[in-house]
């Protein structure tokens, strides 16, 4: 293969492509890069065995072909080479080595043949459906950060992505708070199976979808799903596992409501903790009538209180949360105010977006 690439192009693929490849790998092809040179484009392929990437950039063929080479090494060099910079790339006859040139410099890297590279293959797709990225990124940004990193719980290392009547909707747990988001169901998403994508893919997804343009397709079976956006397809195993029934944790009689000021709680949750060793420390929030006052007390530093004027007109309530997922949820509130439903120090709460359908939480509480 014998094909010249814009810097910048090749710069922006392999920014993609290459995170997908893990650091250490007991197969040496699982380290490498797929390049497949044709006359007006260059496809670049990487996989761990669970997801798959393919990007195809613009570029000049002079000889097709294909080769492999270090991801993350290939990377680091093209990263390197200076702005507006024309790149050369040209595979030895052998296969073994892949020459990289630019202006005066001139690398060359250890190749292994394409034959030997692994085929994820995405078999058949039962579903298919076209979603807007801004509804795709805001079902990704509002459950995301919810997701179980316990490996014992793998069924919880992923979002789960399942049609309710006539709504798509994304739901992730760590069995500490509960986050869910829905928008209107696309065409073709109707009876789709339940499932749970992995925590990785959803992190990939989410960095590809900005140079999604206006549209992602989605395809999807019980046991893959793949994205197209813009110039990339992901394809990507799912969890094998069954997804608890979180309906159940979703408490439908609170009937203490608390609305706060969005970034006036934000900012006080954050201060009072400042006092804590770890982060994860309880804040108290103890209310009485039209008053908020948070609490936090760490025997080995001291202690912190702010009080808010907040709407609450129910009897005095004191629960503890943990702090650092209490901010986590807030951040994901568009409006400037939130709801919370709470019921008694003991059981979950229900956090709201006043101004944004479509989103809700649940939080449990921590002694105090």
């Amino acid at each position: 293969m014998k094909v010249t690439i814009e810097r910048a192009q090749l710069a922006k693929s392999l920014a993609h492509v290459h995170r997908v490849v893990e650091r250490r790998n007991t197969m040496p092809i699982l380290s490498n890069v797929l390049l497949r040179a044709g006359k007006s484009s260059v496809e670049l392929k990487a996989t761990d065995l669970d997801i798959e990437i393919i990007e195809t950039a613009p570029g000049d063929g002079k000889q097709t072909g294909s080769t492999t080479v270090p991801a993350h090494m290939f990377h680091d060099i093209v990263r390197k080479l200076p702005e507006g910079a024309q790149i050369e790339l040209q595979s030895a006859a052998d296969g073994t080595q892949l020459q990289v040139r630019a202006g005066r410099a001139r690398f060359s890297l250890q190749a292994l043949p394409e034959t030997d590279f692994p085929n994820l293959g995405a078999g058949d797709m039962t579903h298919s459906f076209n979603i807007a990225s801004g509804d795709l990124k805001r079902l990704i940004d509002r459950t995301q950060f919810a997701i179980s990193t316990e490996e014992t719980r793998y069924y919880l290392n992923g979002i789960y992505l399942h049609a309710v009547d006539d709504k798509l909707r994304a739901v992730a747990t760590d069995g500490h708070r509960l986050a869910q988001a829905e928008i209107k169901a696309p065409k073709g998403a109707k009876g789709m199976p339940g499932i749970i994508v992995p925590r990785k893919t959803v992190a990939e997804v989410q960095r590809l979808i900005d140079d999604a343009g206006e549209e992602v397709k989605v395809e999807l079976s019980a046991t893959k799903i793949r994205f197209s956006l813009g110039n990339a397809v992901l394809t990507s195993k799912l969890i094998d596992g069954t997804f608890p029934d979180y309906g159940r944790v979703i408490p439908a009689a609170n009937d203490k409501s608390l609305v706060v000021d969005k970034s006036e709680f934000m900012s006080a949750v954050d201060r009072v903790s400042t006092v804590s060793s770890e982060r994860g420390r309880a804040v108290k929030l103890a209310l009485t009538d039209g008053k908020l006052t948070l609490s936090v007390i760490n025997p080995d530093s001291g202690s912190a209180t702010e009080e808010l004027e907040v709407e609450y007109g129910s009897e005095a309530l004191d629960i503890g949360f943990n702090g650092r997922y209490l901010l986590d949820i807030l951040q994901q509130i568009e409006g400037e105010k939130a709801r919370l439903k709470l019921a008694d120090p003991g059981s979950p709460t229900l956090l709201e977006d006043m101004e944004a359908a479509g989103a809700l939480y649940v939080l449990m509480p921590m002694r105090v």
